[in-house]
């Protein structure tokens, strides 16, 4: 099965999706398993992950019972508040988290850019392998050295870097994206989504080959083994539909051999979050 690593459901409310501005009002509406079925079908896609868009535990629950309504959900990363001491405890309190992959922390909005390294947080960190979930990393380049620091206190620790770490494609900025994420790669407890690159490109007019050097140095140094497709939809339709997205990752990888796209457009996704890929 492919399977779509990385996307967003919501019932939008002015209140709880704030991040939403006028440039993105596009995004300002309900988005519903129901819409992007049709989209994964036109493309081939049988399975998608389904990521927290609000840091609370009744996102989390809502997401985990959309999977009981939709099976083509076959995952959901979701968010506890790993400061708090109790993550056992607060994953016991909700319905179905038998289909909880992973969990994610909306760290490129914090303050203090060591936020992943202080005690609390990285205590929580140290429950999720336990429990075998994964710990998607939102971050923005100048945090990549602070992952790797954490990735490499926790060896047993899968992490998820998601939309490789939004480097300023728009600008053609590589460096010290490019070293800083080398660095990240080098541990193998670390995978990385293709995913969110439409958005950190020229909006309406970008084109294939503004993203080839970013792929590449992101195969170079994660290897096909570690990769996984994502849409990052419905936030990707601020700058191309869903299709066309999906396609721009897929058109790279043309000329691969079939195994390995298999891998980069599902098997990976299916291992690395331990989900159903029939």
């Amino acid at each position: 099965m492919r399977i779509d690593s990385h996307q967003h459901f919501w019932r939008y409310t002015p209140d709880e999706y704030r991040w939403i501005g006028d440039r993105m009002s596009a995004l300002r509406r309900d988005f519903l398993p129901e819409d992007l079925k049709p989209l994964l079908e036109e493309i081939g896609f049988g399975g998608a992950i389904a990521v927290q868009a609000r840091q609370s535990l009744f996102e989390t629950e809502w997401l985990l019972s959309l999977t009981a309504e939709h099976k083509y959900i076959k995952g959901v990363v979701g968010w506890v508040d790993l400061r708090s001491g109790d993550v056992c405890d607060q994953l016991a309190r909700i319905p179905g988290c038998e289909a909880l992959v992973g969990v994610r922390h909306i760290v490129h909005d914090e303050r203090d850019d060591n936020f992943m390294l202080s005690s609390e947080f990285r205590r929580g960190i140290g429950q999720l392998a336990e429990l075998g979930l994964a710990y998607d990393l939102l971050l923005f380049p100048r945090h990549l050295p602070v992952a790797a620091k954490l990735a490499n206190e926790f060896p047993a620790q899968s992490f998820v870097l998601d939309h490789i770490a939004k480097p300023a494609i728009e600008r053609g900025v590589l460096e010290p994206w490019r070293s800083d994420l080398k660095r990240l790669a080098d541990l193998p407890n670390v995978s990385c989504k293709l995913s969110g690159l439409v958005t950190e490109a020229s909006w309406a007019s970008w084109r294939p080959d503004d993203f080839r050097v970013y792929l590449d140095v992101i195969v170079n140094a994660f290897g096909i083994g570690r990769l996984m497709i994502g849409s990052d939809w419905p936030v990707c339709t601020v700058s191309r539909d869903y299709v066309s997205t999906m396609r721009l990752v897929m058109g790279y990888f043309e000329g691969f051999p079939e195994d390995q796209c298999e891998a980069v457009f599902g098997g990976n996704c299916a291992r690395i979050y331990g989900v159903d890929s029939e």
